[in-house]
C-alpha cells in the first residue's frame, strides 16, 4: 500500500503522524511511504532520517495526497487539505468531528474514509490512541495554569505551591479520567491544594486510594461545581464523552462566582469545551478574558512539546496503522470491534453515533460497511 505523511499545517503544530522508525516499519512490511519534506523537523526528525528509513521524501503535501491510499496525520485536516484529498482515500488521524460541522461536511462530500484516533477503543473499553495525548495535555495543564497565574501573564499572582506562611493555590480539576488524573498528579506534586470532581464514585475512590489526604474529592453536581470554582485560583476542564461534544459543566453565569484573574485551562476544547465561555485558541494567541477570568483554550496543547508528543503518539498508533496498511481498512476494522469504533466517515456516510447525535445528522452503523 502507498502510505503518506504530510506536514501538519495547523498553527504552531509541530507534531508529525509518522516517525522515521514508523516509516522503517512500514517499508519493512512492503509498503511505499511518502513523507513531505520538513514534516518531522518540528519534532526533531530531519528529512535525512526518513530517507534512511526507506521513505520517499517529496516536496509538497499535494504529492503526498496524490500518491497515497492511506494518509497518516496528527490533527484534523484543514479545508485546504480536504480539498487536496481524493475520493476513497483513507485518513487516519484525530478528527474531533462533534464540534466541527464544516470539517464533517467536507469529509462526507469528498467521500473520505475517516478513522479517528479518539474513538478507537480497546478490549477494556479504553481509548488507547487518545490516552497518550491526554497524558501530555493533563500534565501540561498544571504547568500552563501555573504560568498564567503569574501576574505578568494576566493571572492573580498566586504561586501554585505557596510558601511557608502563605497558602498554596486552590486547583479544581473537573473530570478525573486520563487528563484529569495527570493534571492532579502534577498540580499536587507542585504543592497545590487540589479538589477533583467526577461523576464516577469508583473513580473518586481510586483517587482517594492513591492520593489519600493530599487531595479532596467531590461528586460532580452543579452545587459542588459552583462551590469548588468559587474558591479556585485555577480550574482545569478535563471532561470527555468519547466522540461527542463535551458537556457544558461551567456556565457563563457560574463564571461570575470565580475570583478575579483566576485561570481556566479547558483541555476539553478539542471536543467543544466544558466551559460555556470556551472558544478555541492557538499557541500563538492562547488566552483571553471573560468576566475577568483568564481562559486558556489551545486546541492542540501537546503540539507545544512535539518531541515527547510525537513519540508517545506513534508508540500507540503505529500498530493500528500497520494493520490498515497490511490488511486494508475493511479487513482490519472487521477483525476488531474497537478499531471499527474509530470509523467516523465513509463514502459520504457518518458512522460515529455520538458525532451524528451532536451534529443532528443521519447515522449509519459502521458494521454494515465492513
Amino acid at each position: 500500500m502507498n502510505v503518506g505523511c504530510p506536514k501538519e499545517i495547523k498553527v504552531n503544530e509541530n507534531r508529525v503522524g509518522l516517525t522515521p522508525g514508523g516509516a522503517r516499519s512500514m517499508v519493512a512490511a512492503g509498503h511505499k511511504v511518502l513523507v513531505q519534506a520538513g514534516a518531522g523537523v518540528g519534532s526533531g526528525f530531519p528529512d535525512a532520517e526518513y530517507a534512511a528509513a526507506g521513505a520517499v521524501v517529496v516536496k509538497t503535501a499535494q504529492e503526498v495526497f496524490d500518491g497515497s491510499e492511506l494518509v497518516i496525520k496528527v490533527k484534523e485536516p484543514q479545508a485546504v487539505e480536504i480539498s487536496a484529498m481524493h475520493v476513497g482515500q483513507v485518513l487516519f488521524t484525530y478528527l474531533h468531528l462533534a464540534p466541527d460541522p464544516e470539517q464533517t461536511k467536507g469529509l462526507l462530500e469528498k467521500g473520505i474514509t475517516g478513522i479517528a484516533y479518539e474513538t478507537i477503543t480497546d478490549a477494556a473499553g479504553r481509548l488507547p490512541l487518545l490516552t497518550p495525548m491526554s497524558e501530555v495535555a493533563g500534565r501540561m495543564a498544571a504547568h500552563v495554569g501555573a504560568f498564567y497565574l503569574q501576574a505578568g501573564n494576566g493571572g492573580s499572582g498566586v504561586l501554585m505551591g505557596g510558601v511557608p506562611g502563605v497558602p498554596p493555590a486552590n486547583v479544581v480539576v473537573l473530570g478525573a479520567g486520563t487528563v484529569g488524573l495527570n493534571a492532579i498528579k502534577v498540580a499536587a506534586g507542585m504543592g497545590a491544594r487540589v479538589t477533583a470532581l467526577d461523576k464516577s464514585l469508583p473513580t473518586l475512590r481510586y483517587l482517594d486510594d492513591i492520593f489519600g489526604n493530599r487531595i479532596d474529592t467531590l461528586w460532580s453536581s452543579e452545587h459542588h461545581v459552583e462551590e469548588a470554582i468559587a474558591k479556585a485560583d485555577l480550574v482545569i476542564g478535563a471532561v470527555l464523552v468519547p466522540g461527542a461534544h463535551a458537556p457544558r459543566i461551567v456556565t457563563r453565569k457560574m463564571l461570575s462566582l470565580m475570583k478575579p484573574r483566576s485561570v481556566v485551562v479547558d483541555v476539553a476544547v478539542d471536543q467543544g469545551g466544558c466551559f460555556e465561555t470556551t472558544h478555541a485558541t492557538t499557541h500563538a494567541d492562547p488566552v483571553y478574558l471573560v468576566d475577568n477570568v483568564l481562559h486558556y483554550a489551545v486546541a492542540n496543547m501537546p503540539g507545544a512539546v512535539p518531541r515527547t508528543s510525537t513519540i508517545a503518539l506513534a508508540n500507540a498508533t503505529l500498530p493500528y496503522a500497520l494493520k490498515l496498511a497490511n490488511q486494508g481498512w475493511k479487513k482490519a476494522l472487521a477483525a476488531d470491534k474497537g478499531f471499527l469504533a474509530g470509523l467516523n466517515t465513509h463514502d459520504g456516510k457518518l458512522t460515529c453515533a455520538p458525532v451524528a447525535e451532536s451534529l443532528g445528522l443521519p447515522f449509519v452503523d459502521p458494521a454494515s460497511l465492513v
